[in-house]
């Protein structure tokens, strides 16, 4: 699930992966090398995701003795239960649906 906002895609999969690294390593270093990602490539998810909701989701501290860090703020950290939420609401809706249409999907472990 995806949530737009004009052009650009203030919230995906992705971007709450993301959200949740920078939980979880305290860093967008650490949070980009778990997901496989650049430094740039992260640092610019978090830059669109800031720009897109009311104040920041996540909030840096430059370098220094100790290093620098990057913390997901109370919003930030809402977002991403407001987000889990939406996305297990929207999987029970289609929950029909969605076992309909596994049935077209070939089965990979029965190609090769």
């Amino acid at each position: 699930m995806r949530i737009s906002i004009g052009a650009a895609t203030a919230l995906g999969p992705g971007k709450v992966g993301l959200l949740q690294a920078i939980h979880h390593h305290g860093s967008i270093s650490g949070a980009a090398r778990e997901m496989g990602m650049s430094y740039r490539r992260a640092w610019m998810l978090v830059d669109t995701m800031n720009s897109c909701f009311t104040s920041d989701l996540i909030v840096t501290s430059t370098g220094g003795k100790g290093g620098g860090g990057a913390v997901v703020t109370p919003l930030g950290q809402d977002v991403i239960a407001r987000y889990q939420d939406m996305e297990t609401k929207a999987a029970k809706s289609v929950e029909v649906e969605a076992r309909a249409f596994a049935k077209l999907l070939k089965d990979p472990s029965k190609e090769g």
